[in-house]
């Protein structure tokens, strides 16, 4: 198995960091690798903590009187220099429990009041997003949108418009648009089953 031997913080900035890591590998070869992650410093890190802590919280809601529609979000992204479709997501403050972050989020971009459901603790933990090359931990939470959309909540550099999905639009979505792979699974899960949220509140 491969060594971490010594952490070096590169960048010190509000909402992600990257840390050189000089490891040796599993051959004896010493090597460098990079980390991007949502800790401050090194001690904040998943391998310093050796915690799953959810950093950031995935809202997935569904909106109608029928609960048949998705609400996601087409954001405009730097990485891709484009509008890329996702579900409604945000960083988990300190000290803020991950259900709490997913209502006061979902409220924030779409301007939907979001109720979670009750789920196996399987479906909602903390779960690992690109860990090759960043630490990011993000819980998923599972309920139902009430209300009206509306952009007055959102931060003044945020870029976001609320896309409420039927099953019709969201396989298009998923044939023609970009998005991104956990917005993927979720629509596909959508698109096909009658009810997408009976299996979170089954006992895995």
């Amino acid at each position: 198995m491969g060594k971490i031997t010594n952490i070096i913080q590169q960048t010190e900035n509000k909402f992600v960091n990257l840390f050189l890591l000089e490891t040796i590998k599993k051959t004896g070869k010493a090597s460098k690798y990079f980390l991007a992650s949502r800790a401050k410093n090194v001690d904040g890190l998943k391998i310093t903590t050796g915690q799953d802590k959810a950093d950031a919280v995935l809202i997935y809601m569904l909106y109608g009187e029928k609960r048949d529609k998705i609400v996601l979000v087409k954001q405009y992204r730097f990485p891709v220099d484009g509008w890329i479709y996702e579900l409604p997501a945000g960083l988990v403050e300190d000290n803020e429990d991950y259900k709490t972050a997913a209502i006061r989020e979902a409220w924030e971009e779409t301007g939907l009041t979001f109720t979670p459901v009750e789920a196996d603790a399987g479906f909602e933990r903390p779960y690992y997003m690109s860990v090759g090359m960043v630490d990011e931990c993000c819980a998923t939470v599972y309920g139902y949108g009430d209300g009206q959309v509306t952009d007055k909540y959102l931060e003044s550099g945020e870029e976001i418009e609320v896309v409420l999905a039927d099953r019709a639009e969201a396989a298009r979505i998923l044939k023609e648009e970009r998005i991104s792979m956990t917005g993927a699974m979720s629509l596909m899960h959508f698109v096909n089953d009658e009810d997408p949220l009976a299996f979170v509140k089954k006992e895995l």
